[in-house]
Parts: structure tokens; C-alpha cells; sequence
């Protein structure tokens, strides 16, 4: 019974640390393109091709140092390195907002993906403290807190940057990722007990040895192809969606805020509710088929909306799809031993980190061409719609892997 009770506790608390990194996260998202535009000059097109060379450089450092990190927290515990990368991000946080040149943001951004492994701990800590049979749940918790951090993230961001200016978001963010490592600290317990860890090996600390370790679980080869897919429909949202809107639709910070306000909550019940009540009626193979096909639709609505009702509408079905991330993560989890999640978590992180490396240059660099002056047609909405071909890639290569046993 006290295992039990203190694993509850440990969930609470990695929840209460991911949420508060996701305000931080979310707090800036509103003002982000019109800082760009501050330091630029540039319109909206031209903003949305700088803030995609951010992402870019953000997921370039985050596939770097993923494995490293995954490594690391497999040797000295989920605990230090989780409260160092929180250290970082706030410092990320404090230099953007001081910047006085574009290749300041940059800076931050490179320290903000070397700081990106808390997600990649997040992970591995849950996949220390959960039985097998409540992974998928239990992983739907770091989604959920990255819902619930953006209920609030955005819509403070969108306050203090409307009343105290457009950096004011960024110091903020500073300040609760500073608290959040400081909450860490005190509070957070170690879920790797020093029997489990294993030896530090530099071959297998970087992205190329964290795959080549994970040769030896050939079923793991298609779904990280399919993890590839979903992580290219996935990224149209954080690298396109305020610069989409913002055209389309004629908003403004506060607005973009209050969408993420609504996506956000959704977001929440999709990851924290809806896995504990689908997996177990259709399994973790019929939640992730569930989770691509109402995926793939959503993206395709977003791309076509008309109206800001409509684009909207299509939130509700997306948040069914959310149930899809936290069953796959799972699968892959029940793949490895347990003394090798942390390598898992870091490998997987650095095949997402790649793919965004692409994506978060791909997906606005189709928004700026078909917004552009030389578009061959205007559409919007074409990092959408390359999304849900994604989606539909994602589906097609799980039901192989599935075949494959």
C-alpha cells in the first residue's frame, strides 16, 4: 500500500513540475511574433520564416542532446538532471527577453533545446513508478499537464503582455521555471534507485549510439516511423499557428491566447481522461488507430476553415486524437527493459527532435510560400493539410508494425 501511495505522489509531482514548465511554454506564444517582428521589421510571412530558423535550432539542440540526457538520468537519476534542464530553460527565458538582436533569440533558442530534456525525464520517471498495465494512462499525465499549463500559459501571457509589454512574458516565464526547479528540489522524489542504474557509456550518449543500442528491439524500427510522421503533423501547430490566425482570422495576441486557452483544456481532458476510459474498452493497438484517424481529420478541418467558429469546431475531434500519443508511448515502453527507459525515452526524443529539425522549417516555410507574393495559390491553410497526410502516413505504417506482430 505505501508503494502505491508514494508512486501517486511521485505522478503528482512530476504533474506539478510539467505544468508549471508548460506555463512557462505557453506564456510566450501570444507575443513571439510580434517580438520577431520588433527585431525584424518583417510582416507576418516574413516573421513566420524567422520564428520557423528558431524552432529549427531549438529542435536541432533538443536531437543533440536528448540521448545524452536520457543517458544521464539512466546513470545519476531522473531527479538532477530533470531540476538542471528547468535551470536552463529559465535562463533560455531571461535572455529572450533582454535580446536586443534577432541572434539573441536565437542564443536562448539553442539554450532552450539543450534544456528540452525534462519532458524526455518526464517520461522515463513515469515509466519508472507505473505497472505496465497503467503506462499508457500514467503517460497521458505529461500531456495533461501540458493541456492544463496551456489553459493558463496563454491567457496570462496574453495579460501581462498586453498591459506590461512584449517582454514582459518572457521574464515571467524566467521566474516560474526558476521556482519550478526550485520546487523540484525540495519537494520531488528520486524514482531510480541506485540498483537499477546503469554504467554512463559515451557511445551510446548521443543520437546515432541511442539508436544503434536500441537495434536489438526490431519492433521498435516501424514505430519509430510512425512516431517520425506524427511528429511532422504535430509540429504545423506550435510553428504556424499564432502566424496562421493571425492572417486568416485578423487576431491579435489576446485572441491567440484565448484559442490556446480553449485547445489547451481540451488538451487536458484528452490526455489526462480520455486514455484512462478508451484504452481500457479498445486496447492500446485501437487508441492509437482512434488517435491518428480523428488526427488526420482535424488537421484537414484547421486547413479548410472558413470562420473562427469553425476552426474552432474542429478543437473537439481533435481531442480525440489525443489519446493516440500516451498508448504508442506506451507500446514502445513495454519493448525495453526497465533499466534502459531513460535510453529509450532519450532516443525517441531525438527521432522527434530530428524530424522537428525539418518540420520546424518546412511547416512555415508552406505558410510564407502559399502567403507570399509568388504563391502559386494562396491556401493558408497548406501546413494543415500537409499535417493530415501525415496523420494518414502515421496510421498506414502502425497497422503494418501491428501485422508485423
Amino acid at each position: 500500500m505505501s508503494e502505491i501511495r508514494a508512486s501517486k505522489y511521485a505522478l503528482v509531482f512530476i504533474f506539478i513540475t510539467m505544468f508549471v514548465d508548460t506555463v512557462g511554454l505557453g506564456i510566450i506564444i501570444p507575443v513571439a511574433p510580434q517580438v520577431i517582428h520588433q527585431l525584424t521589421g518583417e510582416g507576418m510571412s516574413g516573421s513566420a520564416w524567422w520564428g520557423g530558423w528558431l524552432q529549427t535550432a531549438f529542435a536541432a539542440m533538443l536531437f543533440l542532446f536528448s540521448p545524452l540526457i536520457g543517458n544521464l538520468s539512466d546513470r545519476f537519476g531522473r531527479k538532477p538532471v530533470l531540476i538542471l534542464s528547468l535551470l536552463m530553460l529559465g535562463v533560455d527565458y531571461a535572455i529572450t527577453g533582454l535580446a536586443p538582436t534577432i541572434g539573441w533569440l536565437f542564443i536562448g533558442r539553442i539554450l532552450s533545446g539543450m534544456a528540452g530534456a525534462a519532458y524526455t525525464t518526464a517520461n522515463a520517471y513515469i515509466a519508472d513508478v507505473s505497472p505496465p498495465e497503467k503506462r499508457a494512462a500514467n503517460f497521458g499525465l505529461v500531456g495533461a499537464a501540458f493541456g492544463v499549463g496551456f489553459v493558463l500559459g496563454p491567457a496570462l501571457g496574453g495579460f501581462v503582455g498586453e498591459h506590461f509589454g512584449l517582454r514582459a512574458p518572457f521574464f515571467t516565464a524566467a521566474g516560474l521555471s526558476f521556482a519550478n526547479a526550485l520546487f523540484g528540489l525540495v519537494v520531488l522524489k528520486e524514482s531510480l534507485p541506485a540498483e537499477r542504474r546503469r554504467r554512463f557509456e559515451l557511445w551510446r550518449a548521443n543520437p546515432l549510439g541511442a539508436l544503434k543500442a536500441l537495434r536489438h528491439f526490431p519492433q521498435l524500427t516501424v514505430l519509430l516511423a510512425v512516431l517520425v510522421m506524427m511528429q511532422l503533423a504535430h509540429d504545423s501547430l506550435p510553428s504556424t499557428w499564432s502566424y496562421y490566425t493571425m492572417l486568416k482570422f485578423g487576431w491579435g495576441p489576446g485572441d491567440v491566447a484565448w484559442s490556446l486557452v480553449a485547445i489547451g483544456a481540451l488538451s487536458a481532458f484528452s490526455f489526462g481522461v480520455l486514455p484512462r476510459l478508451v484504452v481500457p474498452r479498445i486496447g492500446e493497438r485501437g487508441a492509437v488507430y482512434l488517435g491518428f484517424a480523428t488526427g488526420a481529420l482535424s488537421y484537414l478541418g484547421y486547413a479548410l476553415a472558413t470562420k473562427a467558429w469553425i476552426f474552432y469546431a474542429w478543437m473537439i475531434p481533435f481531442t480525440v486524437g489525443g489519446v493516440g500519443g500516451p498508448a504508442l508511448n506506451a507500446i514502445m515502453s513495454h519493448r525495453v527493459p526497465a533499466t534502459e527507459q531513460g535510453e529509450l525515452q532519450g532516443a525517441t526524443s531525438s527521432v522527434t527532435s530530428l524530424t522537428s529539425v525539418g518540420a520546424m522549417w518546412a511547416m512555415p516555410t508552406l505558410f510564407a510560400w502559399f502567403t507570399g507574393k509568388v504563391a502559386p495559390i494562396y491556401f493558408p491553410g497548406a501546413a494543415f493539410l500537409a499535417a493530415a497526410i501525415c496523420e494518414v502516413g502515421a496510421l498506414l505504417l502502425f497497422a503494418r508494425a501491428m501485422r508485423r506482430g
